[in-house]
């Protein structure tokens, strides 16, 4: 029927009574910038977050009906640094206001971003494409049938089959001489085992409170609004991610009453669980230098083992790439997942990132051999996880991020995972398979050593980090950008993402998931996106 996406805008608030992989710009004329947006506009579907759920969500809601998709960040289309694999370090390097990724520090004090950009999340990753398993599905109670055809709908747009080169077919080798077995070749299915990936590179009876409208305000701070047109069937979709929507939710006086109230914000609907539940997938890495070149490569092979544990692997010029494409800032170059800039791998302390030390730190790194910043890391990645923590506001301002605590390892069953996972991946460093990228006079306790070196958190270190795997778990630990939760089925919403006490209003994204799904919940996101759409879209159908 009907598709504006209006892109740019500076926040959102609710009123009560495509993909992002082009290399180049598509031209769609249904992608405008928010500033030339009507002050006053009608809708059938109005959908806050143009990301990873809220895009296919639209393309699918629209071909029957006036739908208006709003993005609070710039386009992709033209940026060398979404589109352009080697340059993934580079936008997560980049804190200037227009970046797609804004900085946030959790209160555990691990560097985190959020997206901000048309498509989301998933112009930020490392493009890792593979579905949940089915255990996941049924136990979130979904149609399996819509969902494999939601995946295959999104699969025939995004998901493509990754070279594999030496780096990741060496950690490939190696997964399967330390044991993860079996071999399950390329597929996007969640198997036990090792397996190569996809990539998306190439009610009470009281009242109720019933939203109507949006209320955004573009760059220029010019106020907009966008109502919903008469139809007891209408809606809004809050699709601003596990940090977004929670947070607009609050800022629109649907949480926790007493925490709204110390904000002076007007109370909706009391939901004591909006914004509970909150987690982030711990990530541990060992880097280990290589005596040979390596391939640019970001995550393809995956060792699913058993012990509740995920192993990936990236390596190349990605950590290190002196770039004239890359984010620059004022400095002129940039280091990729080694930049000072940048959280992970970075070579200067966080709280000691002022402009002058960034700069110094590049001209003394500028003069290194490029041997020096050759090799690659090893990660794990923990199921689930068990431990979860909340999510607050800061202030009123929906630009701001709000208050996020993780609480990693809080659980012990979280970090034997951990243990368990590091240990698997010193094995496959020690295996044959992977011996060419491997200096034969650099121990796994060198390695760890050289690990701890990075300032990867803003959490203490301890004296025993080198000879404990539990300690070096906990004082290492950094994100995989896979955080969910704060808006959770049953608690927020009801099975079909309407929130709970609130009419013509439903979250669709991955703040409703009681954990990640898959080694990359990309997939089970945009499948999500198609599926709702679909069942939204057949439910007015049945009911006419």
């Amino acid at each position: 029927m009907g598709f504006g996406w209006w892109w740019g805008m500076v926040g959102a608030l609710l009123s009560f009574h495509g993909f992002c992989y082009s290399q180049q710009d598509p031209n769609y004329t249904f992608v405008r910038h928010a500033t030339t947006s009507p002050e006053l506009s009608y809708y059938d579907y109005i959908i806050i977050g143009g990301g990873t759920a809220g895009c296919p969500l639209a393309a699918t809601l629209s071909q029957n009906y006036n739908v208006l998709l709003i993005e609070r960040g710039g386009s992709p289309y033209g940026n060398q640094n979404i589109t352009n694999l080697s340059a993934f370090g580079a936008t997560l390097a980049d804190i200037s206001p227009t970046s797609a990724a804004q900085r946030f520090i959790s209160e555990d004090g691990v560097i985190n971003s959020r997206a901000r950009v048309l498509g989301g999340g998933s112009c930020l990753n490392a493009g890792f494409y593979t579905r949940a398993s089915p255990d996941y599905v049924n136990a979130v109670g979904w149609d399996g049938n819509l969902v494999n055809q939601s995946y295959q709908w999104v699969e025939k747009i995004v998901a493509f089959e990754p070279p594999m080169l030496q780096w990741q077919s060496a950690v490939r080798g190696g997964l399967l001489e330390v044991g993860v077995l079996p071999y399950n070749g390329f597929t996007y299915d969640h198997m036990s085992g090792t397996k190569v990936g996809g990539t998306i590179f190439d009610h009470d009876g009281n009242p109720r409170p019933v939203a109507y409208g949006v209320i955004f305000v573009d760059e220029k701070g010019m106020m907009h609004r966008a109502y919903l047109q008469e139809g007891s069937k209408n809606e809004i979709i809050l699709s601003a991610g596990a940090l977004g929507s929670p947070q607009l939710l609050m800022l629109s006086g649907v949480g926790p009453a007493k925490h709204l109230r110390s904000h002076n914000i007007t109370v909706v609907s009391d939901n004591p669980m909006v914004g509970q539940g909150m987690s982030d997938n711990p990530m541990n890495a060992i880097y280990v230098p290589s005596p040979n070149d390596v391939e640019i490569s970001l995550i393809q092979v995956v060792g699913i083992t058993q012990n509740g544990s995920y192993i990936e692997a990236a390596s190349g010029g990605n950590f290190a790439r002196p770039s004239s494409q890359g984010f620059q800032g004022n400095f002129g170059i940039n280091f990729g997942m080694f930049s000072p800039q940048t959280g992970q791998l970075s070579t200067v302390p966080p709280k000691q990132r002022t402009p002058e030390a960034i700069e110094a730190a590049i001209k003394a790194m500028n003069s290194l051999d490029s041997r020096a910043f050759r090799g690659g890391f090893l990660l794990e990645k923990i199921m689930g996880p068990l431990s979860t923590g909340h999510l607050e506001l800061r202030n009123q301002n929906p630009n701001e991020n709000p208050s996020v605590t993780f609480n990693y390892f809080k659980e012990p069953e979280d970090l034997q995972k951990c243990i368990a996972g590091l240990t698997t991946i010193e094995n496959v460093i020690d295996s044959k398979a992977f011996s060419s990228f491997r200096y034969p006079n650099y121990s796994l306790q060198d390695l760890i050593n050289m690990t701890m070196n990075f300032p990867v958190n803003l959490r203490p270190k301890h004296d025993n980090d080198t000879t404990s795997l539990e300690q070096f778990c906990r004082d290492t630990v950094m994100t995989i950008w896979h955080y969910h939760g704060g808006c959770h089925v049953d608690q927020v919403v009801d099975h079909d993402y309407k929130v709970l006490g609130v009419d013509a209003l439903r979250v669709l994204d991955g703040s409703t998931f009681n954990y990640s799904p898959g080694t990359n919940p990309q997939a089970t996101v945009m499948m999500l996106g198609r599926y709702m759409g679909v069942q939204i879209l057949n439910d007015r159908l049945q009911s006419n």
